[in-house]
């Protein structure tokens, strides 16, 4: 916890894992791109060989239940305590630990794909080449990664978590050619773009990127 930007968000979490988990409770029933594109991504890693997928940064683990029930091995590993125990007591058939993206527990070459659905919407730019580095590291050659983000410009400082108590946590927001370009420098190769919502304020976007062998 070296960079005060993990450990914010590390507390704003913690404090506020229960208000986020009632607010993403039932995301994926009202987003039917969200839903299509995890199915995509587990058709990719079935088509990779299969194996053990790593959903880095699950917060209340959700995504990674769902990605279950779509026949992929899943693990969830978040920053936040407070949410691994949120995922863990809601999904007690799915393991879940804590962990950092920054430096991922995990041996090269471990898993067959690694999801990371809205969480790198914290981790600064500067800090991101890392990041896509040990996702590179820790994949099988011709794996797939599935990164969702806000899509825009600039950075957005939350104060105030869902449940009213006091937070301090960053969102950045980006352009799908900036987070390709970072996919790319890592090792990637961009297999698919998806925006949506593009005429809300701050839009939604996915990419699906494989490890190059």
């Amino acid at each position: 916890m070296s960079d005060s930007w993990l450990s914010d968000t590390r507390t704003s979490y913690d404090t506020d894992a229960v208000g986020y988990a009632d607010k993403v409770r039932g995301l994926l029933e009202e987003s039917p791109y969200l839903r299509a594109s995890l199915a995509l991504f587990a058709e990719l890693v079935r088509d990779a060989g299969g194996g053990r997928v790593a959903d880095v940064g699950c917060g209340p683990g959700y995504v990674t239940d769902h990605l279950r029930h779509l026949g992929v091995d899943a693990f969830g590993i978040d920053l936040s305590p407070e949410m691994v125990a949120i995922a863990k007591r809601d999904y007690p058939d799915v393991h879940f630990e804590v962990g950092t993206m920054t430096d991922l527990d995990l041996a090269d070459d471990s898993v067959a794909g690694v999801l990371a659905f809205w969480s790198v919407i914290h981790v600064p730019d500067h800090a991101v080449p890392a990041v896509f580095a040990q996702f590179h590291r820790v994949l099988r050659p011709g794996s797939p990664v599935l990164v969702g983000f806000h899509v825009g410009d600039g950075t957005r400082h939350t104060s105030e978590g869902y449940s009213g108590r006091p937070i301090a946590v960053d969102s950045h927001r980006r352009r799908p050619d900036e987070v390709a370009r970072w996919l790319r420098d890592a090792g990637f190769s961009i297999e698919a773009e998806l925006v949506m919502r593009p005429d809300e304020d701050v839009p939604g976007a996915i990419i699906i990127a494989r490890s190059q062998v």
